[in-house]
């Protein structure tokens, strides 16, 4: 909601308190007293402006709206304040629920009813009124409240929903850059250490093969060997295995920089946790290398502290150092160039995240970066037990202030009578539903049980409390209660969230689950109907019974049914949201993983076509004992390999999308990385039984299966295990409870049918495969 709304909602509201009061009196030819009005102008003033700033400060402007309304209320007639101090005080809780936190949104209703109940008990006692207006009150706050929280918590979903997919679009572009420096560093390796051996060998046996003859046959059998290793080393760089053991982890590179500097003569101390792979992780590396170096640069000497706490919502980065010793000369302090600061904050917000530097209290200086967590949701600030202490402390000060209800005290005598009224016995009865509804989640069966149980004592509470209202008002605002359950159950199961696959592929389960939330409603039906009956034969009407049960009964059915369809609506609304993030973050972990298979093959061809064929012609002259032709050959691989390297530095290659190859289960380390990258714990196992060469079809179809289980969804760590045992290959998946889902159960056995395979699942989200490796397979 922009500015303009801001401001438009309280003009709004000071329209309708217009006709309300003074027009309505006007109206009827009464024309208030100009004290009156300009008691109503200097409330109303105020009170719009607050809320126009609401967003800014909201529980300020809660305060003095209701505060505000509270003092003018004592000296206006009746209903000058009416839609100020209901609606506006609403709105304004209302956007305290939205902009704060949960604690501090409920410690406004508690205080905020608690306060009404107090200025009603200074004026009426405990009897001598219904007191409905009270329990109407409190329900208009708890409604905002609950509004308020819900709009929050979709708010936060929402981002949640769009951070991830940033990340996942960031991995997307990332992962072929990141599998060409791999390969580019391995290729370096192996010629750095291998050929160039080779090469120094052979030509130090050809310059000294007169003097020392023995050096030949050495040279020749060390070419023999490392032409081997060099094969099965160029072999690892094409299909490395998809286990997260080849390169070093996030957290181990951050020890390895921590020992760096400590080598340096820096005294860092360091508390950190293990990182997925990804943008997070490097910046991450990159946020304590910077400031490390900025300690060793500006404070040598200085104690440093650096600490990586990973969460699920959030990824706290801080380096603290102290003041630098007494004599220490900062040698490096003039060669930065003054931009250290904004690359480390640019590095922070491209992965997500926020970054903050200051002097510390003791002369040190400090980086603290949040970055995205686990589940990639928007990070919320903490507050200290002293503060939320300090927020009740104000709160109970605001209630039992004696200020506010002397100033609306009027001249009526409180009643002595030991009678209780009925608004009482029905803010009671609500606060108890209320209660109900906060346990919904966790015991939903309890809690809808309590509920039905409370919604028979309203007619009680009525006759107790000799209630005179309209009748049918109590029995309504019971219902209240019970419709948010049902529209709360009912949403939950239309977008569940967790173990989908795993209820719909059980039809007995499904048919108990169905049969139980039927008979939920019909008790819901049934239990308020019989309420509504009762509150009205006990008021008396001339009405035939059977009238007033069918009439209510059709009013109680309608409640129940709208409930019903709203919650559905709802969790259809959130499920196709949850099922259209979920393709989009699908898609791009495919493109991810296909651009880094196409620029794996791309440098594996080369391998094959230059490198691989000039290194076995190496190994076959150096088996023929030719030390010339050896060294020759040596030197062609040499420089095969650096005009490789020269190519992979250049980037992508000439291949378009559409011949891009298909990827294979040599590509798994890919698939894992990227999952792994945007929050997913993804792991990989492959037996020893599982043959290097795979059938293509059968290669290409375990891939596609595996890519799509992990395409459904969901939030669990997840396992895929391969295995070949009598000719079949096998894939098992745990953790992957959507996959069992049966439209995605249909996909796969697509998949594997043609080559004769099957689909099986298991308890707990584990789904088997099975393919054969024989003819039929290949076929």
């Amino acid at each position: 909601m922009n500015r303009t709304d801001d401001r438009l909602l309280p003009v709004l509201l000071i329209c309708a308190q217009a006709v309300v009061w003074p027009g309505a009196a006007l109206l009827r030819g009464s024309v208030p007293s100009a004290s009156a009005l300009l008691v109503a102008a200097l409330v109303a003033g105020p009170v719009t402006a607050a809320l126009a700033l609401r967003r800014t400060r909201p529980v300020t402007t809660l305060v003095l709206v209701a505060a505000a309304c509270a003092v003018g209320a004592g000296p206006l007639p009746t209903g000058a304040m009416a839609v100020l101090g209901t609606a506006g005080v609403a709105l304004a809780l209302f956007t305290v629920a939205t902009e704060r936190d949960t604690f501090t949104a409920v410690l406004c209703v508690v205080a905020l009813v608690a306060w009404q109940l107090l200025q009603g008990l200074s004026l009426h006692g405990l009897s001598d009124r219904n007191g409905l207006d009270l329990v109407l009150t409190a329900l208009l706050y708890a409604a905002a409240c609950g509004a308020g929280l819900l709009v929050r918590r979709t708010r936060r979903a929402r981002q949640t929903a769009e951070l991830l997919l940033k990340r996942a679009e960031t991995e997307r572009h990332r992962l072929p850059a990141v599998e060409r420096r791999r390969m580019e560093r391995e290729l370096h390796d192996v010629s750095a250490h291998h050929l160039t051996a080779v090469v120094v060998t052979a030509g130090a046996a050809l310059g000294l093969r007169d003097r020392r003859p023995e050096l030949a046959a050495e040279a020749l059998e060390f070419a023999v060997g490392t032409g081997r290793e060099v094969t099965r080393a160029l072999g690892a760089v094409r299909a490395p295995a998809p286990s997260r053991e080849d390169l070093p982890s996030p957290e181990d590179r951050l020890l390895d920089l921590v020992a760096g500097f400590r080598r340096l003569d820096q005294s860092v101390d360091c508390e950190i946790d293990p990182l997925p792979e990804g943008a997070v992780a490097d910046a991450a590396y990159g946020i304590v290398r910077e400031a490390l170096t900025n300690v060793a640069r500006h404070a040598p000497g200085a104690h440093t502290t650096v600490r990586c706490r990973y969460g699920d919502t959030r990824t706290d980065v801080v380096v603290t150092s102290a003041a630098p010793p007494e004599g220490s000369t900062a040698y490096g302090a003039g060669l930065g160039g003054g931009r250290g600061q904004g690359f480390l904050r640019s590095r922070a917000r491209e992965a997500g995240g926020t970054l903050h530097s200051g002097p510390t209290a003791d002369g040190g200086w400090e980086v603290r970066a949040v970055l995205p967590g686990r589940a990639a949701a928007p990070s919320v600030r903490s507050m200290p037990r002293s503060y939320r202490l300090a927020q009740v402390v104000a709160a109970v000060g605001l209630v039992l202030q004696p200020l506010l209800p002397v100033l609306v005290i009027r001249t009526e005598t409180a009643s002595s009578s030991s009678h209780v009224s009925a608004g009482v016995l029905f803010a009671l009865l609500a606060a108890a539903q209320a209660v109900a509804l906060l346990w919904l989640r966790r015991a939903p069966r309890p809690a809808y049980g309590v509920l039905l149980g409370l919604a028979l004592l309203w007619p009680v509470a009525m006759a107790v409390g000799d209630y005179t209202g309209p009748v049918v008002l109590p029995p309504a605002l019971s219902m209240l209660a019970t419709c948010a359950a049902l529209a709360a159950e009912a949403a939950r199961k239309a977008a569940p969230r967790k173990g989908r696959g795993e209820l719909r592929d059980q039809p007995p389960r499904t048919r108990s689950v169905t049969t139980a939330l039927r008979a939920e409603r019909i008790a819901a039906v049934v239990v308020h109907t019989a309420a509504a009956t009762a509150a009205v034969l006990d008021r008396g009407t001339t009405t035939p019974v059977w009238a007033v049960v069918a009439g209510v009964t059709a009013g109680v059915c309608a409640a129940v049914g709208a409930a019903r369809w709203a919650g559905v609506l709802r969790g259809r609304r959130d499920l196709a949201a949850r099922g259209v993030q979920e393709e989009q973050l699908a898609t791009w972990t495919e493109e991810a993983v296909r651009d880094a298979w196409a620029e794996r093959r791309r440098i594996a061809a080369g391998l094959e076509t230059t490198v691989l064929s000039r290194t076995t012609d190496m190994v076959a002259e150096a088996e023929a004992g030719r030390l010339d032709a050896t060294a020759e050959r040596a030197r062609e691989a040499l420089a095969a390999m650096r005009a490789l390297l020269d190519a992979v530095r250049e980037g992508e290659g000439e291949t378009g999308p559409e011949l891009r190859p298909q990827p294979t289960l040599q590509a798994l380390d890919l698939l894992a990385h990227q999952s792994r990258a945007t929050g997913r714990e993804v792991q990989i196992r492959l037996t020893d039984r599982v043959p290097e060469h795979l059938p293509t079809a059968v290669d290409l179809a375990a891939y596609h299966a595996a890519e799509t289980m992990l395409a459904a969804g969901g939030e669990e760590p997840a396992v895929l295990e391969l295995d070949a045992v009598d000719g079949t290959l096998t894939l098992t998946a745990t953790g992957v409870s959507r996959a069992a889902d049966p439209a995605v159960r249909e996909r796969l056995a697509a998949r594997v049918a043609p080559l004769g395979g099957t689909v099986t699942t298991g308890p707990q989200g584990t789904v088997g495969l099975r393919l054969p490796l024989g003819e039929e397979g290949q076929q």
